[in-house]
């Protein structure tokens, strides 16, 4: 399995919105994107690495999402 990217969390925002996921609400410091049945939690902390964990279920839910399309 290849090493996922150490992303921040405007870099998920930007791959999130080019995808076609749209922010649904913000809650604190967590945002949350939607898109079909696809949800996607993002912690903002401005210049913090996110887990690899969230970077995972990030690019998953980009994944299923564009499966979905087809």
């Amino acid at each position: 399995m290849p090493e996922l990217p150490r992303l921040e969390a405007a870099e998920a925002e930007r791959m999130l919105l080019k995808a076609g996921f749209v922010l649904l609400r913000t809650r604190g410091s967590h945002r949350v994107y939607g898109k079909g049945t696809a949800r996607v939690v993002v912690p903002f902390h401005r210049g913090k690495t996110l887990h690899p964990k969230v970077t995972k279920q990030i690019i998953d839910a980009i994944g299923r999402a564009g499966e979905d399309k087809q």
